[in-house]
């Protein structure tokens, strides 16, 4: 999709799958490939010019016959405030059905991430078969979504700067139990919590000069799946995932290439 920031006549490209492919390969992945839905109009082929820049495949990606979604960010008090774009765009028209090819394809690589806005939580049994799966859940908390999704995750990620700590120690540890891995919060400024089953980990944030924070939580998640994939301890990821997150806010966009509106 495109983030149209309307006080300033500009679009960057963006959303969650497409921001964390972009930041796993910044962050020196050998390999990074996204599978999305792309409209058939400028915005689409503009957003895929940027993936090809940033070194990230799109092989397996669909194209259809619907503009790209186009959701509006306004500045109000120097606060970013999100207001709804176009209708029915391809994000909210289509949905993936995965196919044997794209299993071969999927099965090539080490994680695959996706999160709640990809409509794919019924492909979940069959991903979980041949890689790590990582999802974002974004603010998605109810008990019934989590014993639907969980069991078939390595990695789960939640937004919850709304929560208090022992609120965020709760869910980690239903994520747990329900068959995750490795479940974290992250929490805007006041950090990020995660919980592997035995430890609570707590990451403070990087003081930066904040320019955006578009697509920072995005970044966090690439930050930490590279590292941990890496094979570094959790400390260590956490630390890289909330270095990486900083650098986000000094870039306008979720990865920057804004665009004329």
């Amino acid at each position: 999709m495109t983030d149209c920031y309307v006080d300033e006549g500009v679009y960057f490209p963006g959303g969650n799958a497409v921001n964390v492919a972009v930041n796993c390969k910044k962050n020196g992945a050998a390999r990074v490939n996204y599978i999305g839905v792309f409209g058939d109009d400028d915005r689409a082929d503009y957003i895929k010019e940027c993936l090809k820049e940033e070194g990230v495949e799109i092989l397996r990606s669909r194209k259809v016959c619907a503009h790209t979604a186009q959701p509006r960010v306004y500045l109000k008090d120097g606060d970013r405030v999100f207001g709804p774009g176009p209708r029915d765009s391809c994000q909210h028209l289509f949905a993936i059905r995965l196919v044997t090819e794209d299993m071969e394809l999927i099965r090539e690589f080490d994680i695959c991430h996706t999160s709640c806005y990809s409509n794919l939580e019924y492909e979940l049994p069959a991903l979980s078969r041949i890689c790590q799966v990582s999802f974002d859940f974004s603010d998605k908390r109810d008990d019934a979504y989590l014993e639907r999704v969980c069991p078939y995750l390595a990695f789960a990620f939640f937004s919850g700067s709304d929560l208090e700590k022992e609120r965020c120690q709760d869910l980690l540890k239903k994520a747990w139990g329900l068959g995750v891995k490795v479940a974290g919060i992250t929490r805007g400024s006041k950090g990020a919590i995660f919980y592997d089953g035995k430890d609570f980990y707590h990451q403070g944030i990087k003081e930066t000069e904040v320019v955006d924070t578009m697509g920072a939580g995005d970044s966090f998640i690439a930050g930490f799946l590279t590292a941990y994939g890496d094979k570094k301890p959790i400390e260590e990821a956490l630390d890289y995932a909330a270095a990486r997150s900083a650098l986000t806010c000094t870039v306008r966009g979720g990865f920057g290439h804004p665009h004329k509106a």
